[in-house]
């Protein structure tokens, strides 16, 4: 019988801007055990006045945990017994929850996707309505939520050392993929002894390509199941849920990470058909929708998108 644990987020619990094969796993769970991280997101810098909830175990970690750069807040990393590396994640979102009824949005100098245009620092406090599922926005509009996390991977291969949390790469990491919500499935390729899964960067709601450099970034509570693929390598993250497969591509180059992303999803097509490469071409031209995740993490995001039916009727 499956176990669950929850993780709240805490000093001893959470990391800072960084992803190592080096930290130790803050729990050991078995495959097929669900596990409940809490979340915070945030320095002390976006924290907003004292008429929004601010979690305390938020100010106790900026008060107790030096940060490894510039980067999010992630709780874990969560070790499941038996991973190796070639063996495959596979991460069953099962629900993403709101925390607190406030979110930051930010524009920075020097980043986001048109960083020329807005050389002006900008923050935002947005209030959250987790009954109407919706944030206030400061022009009297309210925009609908669809929380997901835009953090989640595994540690990446010790040869990596210490990496930043901004850039994702195969081992996942800062995705940003607003299609990864509760219901969806995330399938990470595994480089350690453990696998090392953690997960941070809570985001309300965010567009296709999070153009600012920042969704309603807030205080997310995420229940995962962790099963373990034994023995099933794959080079990139991909995911699906009920309707569609996703693949993805990561490049400092959006042509190339498009290029990645498609040569996932044709591969991906040959594993479970019979169709030829250049079938799985010609469908990917005729029913794939090409997707920017992002656009501000350094190196870029695609996804491909692929409803089932057009592969199983």
């Amino acid at each position: 019988m499956a176990n669950h644990i929850t993780i709240d987020a805490s000093p001893d619990t959470v990391h800072w801007a960084i992803f190592d094969a080096a930290l130790p796993p803050v729990a050991t769970i078995d495959s097929g055990d669900t596990v409940t991280l809490n979340t915070v997101s945030g320095g002390p810098d976006v924290l907003p006045d004292d008429s929004f909830e601010i979690l305390p175990e938020h100010r106790e970690i900026h008060e107790k945990v030096t940060p490894g750069g510039a980067g999010h807040i992630m709780t874990g990393p969560v070790a499941v017994r038996g991973a190796q590396p070639g063996d495959m994640l596979e991460v069953r979102i099962q629900d993403v929850s709101l925390r607190t009824d406030w979110g930051w949005n930010r524009i920075r100098p020097l980043a986001g996707t048109l960083p020329e245009d807005f050389p002006t620092m900008t923050l935002n406090h947005l209030r959250l309505d987790r009954e109407k599922m919706v944030g206030h926005m400061p022009w009297g509009v309210d925009l609908p939520l669809s929380p997901f996390f835009g953090v989640m991977g595994v540690a990446p291969p010790p040869a990596w050392g210490r990496i930043t949390s901004i850039i994702p790469r195969a081992h996942g990491g800062n995705l940003d993929i607003k299609a990864l919500r509760a219901g969806a499935t995330l399938y990470l390729p595994v480089f350690n002894d453990g696998g090392f899964f953690s997960a941070g960067d809570g985001h309300a709601v965010q567009g296709d390509g999070e153009v600012n450099g920042t969704a309603i970034e807030t205080c997310l509570s995420g229940t995962f199941q962790l099963i373990l693929h034994k023995n099933t390598p794959i080079t990139m993250p991909r995911a699906e849920n009920d309707s569609v497969y996703i693949t993805t591509g990561i490049d400092p180059s959006l042509d190339n990470a498009a290029k990645q992303a498609l040569r996932e999803m044709i591969g991906l097509i040959q594993e479970k058909t019979n169709l030829s490469k250049e079938d799985a071409y010609m469908l990917c031209s005729l029913a794939a929708d090409l997707r920017v995740s992002q656009t501000v993490n350094v190196h870029k995001g695609v996804h491909v998108m692929l409803k089932k039916s057009a592969l199983h009727g």
